[in-house]
């Protein structure tokens, strides 16, 4: 079989190893290990030349610390803020976690490729998130949702282990009602005031209808939820250049040189995050 064009275009990449000076304005704590941090890039002029793309992600520093990447959870419209989802997993993240608003951090960015929003434009979109994966999605979803007239039905499946672990709950009225898109929730393992669904994220195609000739797929979550999710997807007749995926776990420098993110002659900041699945589908971080 063919192998189909890459979709990413690298001129629309911002790769550099210049930063922009930036302050947390507003810290919301999620869970006990996640904390969304909302950072302001000073200058106005500077806040201008910082655009990005759904899916992309930025080098965030702690000065004295070091840095880490993190991908943009938050509407690429918006110049005031941009948001980042922080789960704390090591001595950065660690210290990020006790930083209060109105600390100095450093943005190096935006880097790498992007869900590719404009070639779904007219179809259905399907995305399915796994625990922190649900964090990259908000910038697709605020995408949809500021041009929602341009795509048809938008469906989140949206899947964790434990309900302490679900993050964004006080968003999902919001993405049901005013966004007009279907939202369903699983967990593994439920406490007595869960309410919801309990199994595996999979189970969740079987509560909705897919299109398989006119949707495309958007997967985020730990890589080994990918096998699974895109199979089913493939079984049902979504092809796999109409899924995509984030390999952004083993991310480190943003720019290739420190080796810790290739998969093969696949570097994920440089040739990813985001990929679709026909590319990836036989590197070790997709399997």
């Amino acid at each position: 079989m063919e192998r189909p064009p890459d979709f990413n275009n690298k001129s629309l990449l911002m790769q550099t190893e210049k930063g922009f000076k930036s302050e947390v304005i507003n810290i919301v704590k999620l869970t006990a290990q996640e904390k969304l941090f909302q950072i302001r890039i000073l200058g106005s002029c500077e806040r201008e030349k910082f655009t990005f793309l759904p899916g992309q992600f930025v080098m965030l520093e702690l000065p004295g610390c070091g840095e880490v990447p993190i991908s943009i959870s938050s509407s690429p419209s918006n110049r005031e803020f941009i948001g980042l989802c922080v789960r704390k997993a090591g001595k950065v993240t660690g210290m990020l976690h006790r930083l209060e608003p109105g600390a100095m951090v450093g943005i190096r960015g935006p880097l790498g490729t992007h869900f590719p929003m404009q070639k779904m434009v007219g179809r259905n979109i399907l995305l399915i998130a796994g625990g922190l994966g649900i964090a990259p999605l908000r910038s697709p979803i605020y995408w949809v949702n500021e041009h929602r007239s341009e795509y048809k039905d938008i469906t989140i499946l949206y899947g964790v282990k434990e309900p302490g672990q679900i993050l964004f709950d006080y968003q999902f009225e919001e993405w049901r009602k005013i966004y007009d898109l279907n939202l369903l929730t699983i967990v593994q393992n439920p406490d007595e005031n869960w309410k919801g669904k309990v199994g595996l994220i999979t189970e969740l195609f079987e509560d909705i209808s897919i299109d398989p000739e006119d949707t495309f797929a958007i997967v985020c979550g730990p890589p080994v939820m990918f096998k699974f999710i895109c199979a089913h997807l493939a079984d049902i007749g979504i092809p796999r250049q109409r899924m995509f995926v984030s390999l952004e776990r083993r991310m480190h420098c943003g720019m290739g040189k420190c080796c810790r993110c290739n998969v093969g002659s696949t570097f994920t900041c440089l040739d990813g995050p985001v990929f679709d699945y026909w590319t990836v589908m036989n590197l070790k971080e997709a399997i």
